[in-house]
């Protein structure tokens, strides 16, 4: 179990609330509702339906136990409240690929947020821990599993 706090902005902690009490007051009923029914048929022992009912309870119960605990870990931070001197959580950071010749926009952000296709890239990931942290001008060099990504940070600022 994490101990550290986790950064995430007030939407991403809404969206999993929101994920968490669907799953308890929705899914979590409907799964009951199978085990009563497949209950009434009889011998459990060579019960299918029970079975995958009961299989299906465990890991809707196991995804609401990593929300419950991603929640209780979460620290909303509002990012207009940051500093643009270095890149930190919620920062949009312009970067010049070197590899590529190339600009590109990324958001860091914290679990929630998270959305490849518009580069909101994780804090934690390798792209994010090796632009945290780092400042406007400096060439930084981040391994990844394709590689090693060059990219000079031309601005720091936020959305």
């Amino acid at each position: 179990m994490a101990t550290g706090r986790i950064p995430i902005t007030r939407e991403g902690y809404d969206r999993k609330k929101a994920e968490l009490d669907r799953l308890k007051n929705v899914e979590m009923l409907e799964i009951a509702k199978r085990i009563a029914t497949a209950r009434d048929l009889g011998d459990l022992s060579e019960n299918a339906e029970y079975h995958a009912a009961r299989e299906d309870q465990g890991m809707l119960q196991a995804r609401i136990d990593s929300l419950t605990e991603e929640l209780a870990l979460a620290e909303i931070v509002d990012p207009s409240t940051l500093s643009t001197e270095s890149v930190v959580f919620g920062s949009c950071v312009k970067v010049k690929d070197l590899n590529e010749n190339k600009e590109l926009v990324f958001t860091l952000v914290g679990p929630g947020d998270e959305d490849p296709e518009k580069r909101k890239i994780l804090t934690t990931s390798p792209r994010g821990k090796g632009l945290l942290g780092r400042k406007r001008g400096e060439t930084v060099e981040i391994v990844v599993p394709k590689g090693t990504l060059k990219y000079k940070i031309i601005d720091i600022f936020f959305a």
